[in-house]
C-alpha cells in the first residue's frame, strides 16, 4: 500500500529541508546555538513562511473568526481534536503510559459517540483529562536526540526527530485512510484553518519582540523538552541569549 498523500507531501518538505541543510553546512550561523547549528537556512525559511502567513493564512483565519459563530468554531476545534486523538493514544501505548492511554481511549469513545462525532466534548465534563502525545515525543521519551532545530516550509518549527515523527504520525491519522479525496483534503484544509485560527489568540504577545525567530525557537524547544521530561532541565538545552539591544550604549 502506498503512503497516504499527506505523508508524501510532508516527506517532500522534510527532504527538501534536509537537502538544504546539507547544502548550507559550510556556512557560519548567524548566532551560535548548539541546538540550531544551521540558523542561516532556518531564518530564510522562516522569513518565507512569515510572508506566506501574512499574505494568505492569517487573513483567511481572521475572516473565519469574524464571520463564524463562536459555537461553530468550538465544534470544529472539538471535532479536529477528536479525529486526531488516536495519535495521542497510540503514542501513549508506545511510551508504556498505559493508564493515560486507557483514559484517553475512553475520552475518544465518549466524545465520538455521545459528542456526535466529536463536535461536543462531554469527556471533559466527565472528568477525563485531555492529553497530547506524538511520535516525536515518543522518540524523545526513549532517548532519541532531537537533532538540529529545523524550520519546515509551511509547517513551521520542528527538529530532525520531530520532523520524522510527523511522518510516522500521519499513518495513524484516520482521515488519511478516507478514500474520497475531496473529503480527505477538505478535512486537511479545515485542520490547518482551525490551527491557524487558534494561534490568533496568543500571537499578539510576539508583536513587539526584537527577534521573533529566536523567541519562537526558544518557546518551541523548551515546550518540547518539558513535554518529554516533565520539567526537568536538559543538559544540552541552554537558554537562548537575548539579542543585543541596538539602542544600548
Amino acid at each position: 500500500m502506498s503512503p497516504p498523500a499527506r505523508v508524501k507531501f510532508q516527506a517532500l518538505l522534510l527532504g527538501l529541508s534536509c537537502l538544504t541543510l546539507l547544502g548550507c553546512a559550510s556556512q557560519a550561523p548567524l548566532k551560535r546555538d548548539p541546538r540550531d547549528p544551521l540558523e542561516r537556512m532556518n531564518r530564510v525559511t522562516f522569513a518565507v513562511n512569515e510572508k506566506l502567513d501574512r499574505a494568505i493564512a492569517k487573513p483567511v483565519a481572521r475572516t473565519y473568526r469574524r464571520v463564524t459563530p463562536h459555537f461553530v468554531q468550538t465544534g470544529v476545534s472539538n471535532f479536529m481534536d477528536n479525529i486526531n486523538y488516536p495519535i495521542t493514544i497510540v503514542n501513549e501505548l508506545l511510551q508504556a503510559k498505559f493508564r493515560p492511554a486507557l483514559s484517553d481511549t475512553g475520552r475518544f469513545v465518549l466524545n465520538t459517540i455521545a459528542g456526535v462525532g466529536g463536535l461536543f466534548d462531554p469527556a471533559t465534563a466527565a472528568g477525563l483529562d485531555k492529553n497530547s502525545e506524538d511520535l516525536g515525543l515518543t522518540l524523545g521519551h526513549w532517548g532519541v536526540h532531537q537533532g538540529p532545530y529545523l524550520i519546515l516550509p509551511i509547517l513551521g518549527p520542528s527538529s530532525f526527530r520531530d520532523g520524522f515523527g510527523r511522518l510516522g504520525d500521519e499513518f495513524i491519522t484516520p482521515q488519511n485512510y478516507i478514500s474520497n479525496d475531496w473529503v480527505r483534503y477538505s478535512l486537511d484544509g479545515v485542520y490547518y484553518l482551525d490551527t491557524r485560527a487558534r494561534l490568533l489568540d496568543v500571537e499578539g504577545a510576539l508583536d513587539n519582540v526584537f527577534d521573533r525567530y529566536a523567541v519562537l525557537r526558544s518557546i518551541y524547544l523548551q515546550h518540547r523538552q518539558y513535554k518529554i521530561t516533565g520539567g526537568a532541565e536538559a543538559e544540552d538545552a541552554p537558554e537562548d541569549e537575548l539579542p543585543p539591544d541596538p539602542d544600548a550604549k
